[in-house]
């Protein structure tokens, strides 16, 4: 019984550390087509089966993040760092562009951002945009209303809430809202 157990406890841990693995390897992957999309102009992918694109840099400089937005905001997307929401602007433009990541990977660092801070864009044009973080909630997702047009570029980043819940998903996201400065 003991060695059963210790094995389901290995077997859980295991996953656990691959999941947070395959994240950080994925984000060196499309830092590579990152640098490709932006010598070329055009999209690419980061391995050749990819179903997705980077399509933004974001960077958090006080929270030490910088990750890669891809296309779409599907959970295969998800599983290799934030999405970009289709419909919502692209990052850095007029409108307001929804990013959404999971709270125990990549939008961890949401958690220790407050009001002031400074986030930063990059476009696949090298040119780089910065935001200023206005606000920061909790809401339920059923109630959850994103304008999509704003009359100043903005980021809508959103990731399930509570940081710390046990079992994943639940009705709360947590959203932090920056406009450019």
């Amino acid at each position: 019984m003991i060695l059963l157990l210790a094995g389901a406890g290995l077997a859980c841990f295991g996953s656990g550390l691959f999941i947070h693995a395959k994240a950080g390897v994925a984000q060196v992957l499309l830092h590579s087509a990152w640098a490709k999309s932006q010598a070329s102009g055009m999209p690419a992918k980061p391995w050749p089966w990819a179903d997705m694109h980077p399509v933004a840099r974001l960077i958090a400089p006080s929270q030490h993040a910088d990750l890669l937005v891809l296309s779409g905001a599907s959970g295969r997307t998800l599983a290799f760092g934030p999405g970009h929401l289709s419909g919502s602007a692209i990052p850095g433009d007029l409108g307001n562009s929804v990013i959404t990541a999971h709270r125990d990977t990549h939008f961890r660092f949401l958690q220790r951002l407050v009001t002031g801070d400074t986030l930063v864009v990059e476009g696949r044009n090298g040119t780089r945009r910065h935001f200023q973080v206005r606000r920061t909630y909790v809401a339920d997702y059923r109630a959850l209303d994103i304008p999509r047009d704003t009359l100043q570029p903005t980021l809508t980043l959103v990731t399930c809430y509570p940081f710390d819940a046990i079992s994943p998903g639940g009705p709360l996201r947590y959203v932090v809202v920056a406009e450019a400065t």
